[in-house]
């Protein structure tokens, strides 16, 4: 038996090898945004928004006085809807994976789960700060038929600082909401926890600072919809002011929020 040699010369090179490139940021945000309004719940969040909106500003324009005819209120009106809707698109952008079972397809393309959350994160400030904007040209269209109506001067009477604030507090809304979708990741369960936290909590927190004179100087530090009814009037102005809404975002949205991502990891995705 002889043994055969094989020339280095006829030895074909192997093909080189192809490293995976990961999916763009850019491209997952636009999946993410694509995704909040490609369900039937999406879909009619998005109409409800486009319909209440006017819906909401017009009303003021039939039952309003001559003396409520001022911009401030019409953005207030027009933003109202948008206000209780918004933070349940942020929710269900989360929640979605979940409860129509899509997440493991999600995570298997984009094993990173950090990468697909903060997607999501960045496609519900993409809609939130899209439906803010359409709260104000709403709020300007009324203005001015509302004065020509009534046949006053058109009152502008928002400051930048207090448009900003009414811009901060629907996004902190919806950061809210998102937090409590990453939390409970039960479309359910958050849509409840968040009518909850903003609707039964207040009082709660507001008798207890009744009852208890202790509590009275704590509410404002604890107490999330005490500073969202100062953001809303751009009535925070103050360092202390300013740093009670820190605490309740620190209580309220980035404490869980990190719990359930720190959980979110650990997961198992079914």
């Amino acid at each position: 038996m002889t043994a055969t040699t094989i020339s280095p010369d006829t030895i074909e090179a192997a093909p080189p090898r192809r490293t995976a490139r990961p999916i763009p940021a850019i491209r997952l945000v636009k999946v993410e945004l694509r995704k909040m309004f490609n369900t039937r719940s999406g879909f009619w969040m998005l109409i409800s928004i486009g319909a209440l909106s006017p819906i909401s500003a017009g009303s003021l324009l039939v039952l309003g006085l001559d003396s409520d005819v001022t911009y401030q209120n019409f953005v207030r009106a027009s933003g109202f809807p948008m206000s209780v809707i918004l933070p349940i698109i942020a929710i269900l952008a989360v929640t979605g994976e979940w409860s129509q079972r899509s997440g493991l397809t999600t995570f298997t393309l984009v094993p990173s789960r950090e990468r697909v959350i903060g997607a999501k994160a960045i496609a519900t400030l993409l809609v939130g700060l899209g439906a803010v904007s359409v709260a104000f040209a709403v709020g300007a269209l009324g203005n001015v038929a509302g004065s020509a109506l009534a046949g006053v001067d058109t009152a502008w009477d928002i400051s930048l600082s207090m448009a900003l604030q009414m811009v901060l507090y629907n996004l902190v809304g919806m950061a809210f909401g998102f937090a409590l979708g990453v939390v409970l990741r039960n479309s359910a369960a958050a849509i409840v926890g968040y009518f909850v936290a903003s609707l039964v909590m207040p009082g709660i927190l507001a008798l207890l600072a009744q009852v208890r004179s202790w509590f009275e100087d704590l509410q404002p530090w604890i107490d999330w919809h005490y500073t969202q009814v100062a953001l809303l009037d751009g009535a925070t102005n103050t360092v202390k002011e300013w740093a009670m809404l820190g605490s309740t975002t620190m209580i309220w949205i980035v404490i869980p929020l990190a719990v359930g991502l720190l959980s979110l990891r650990r997961s198992e995705v079914k």
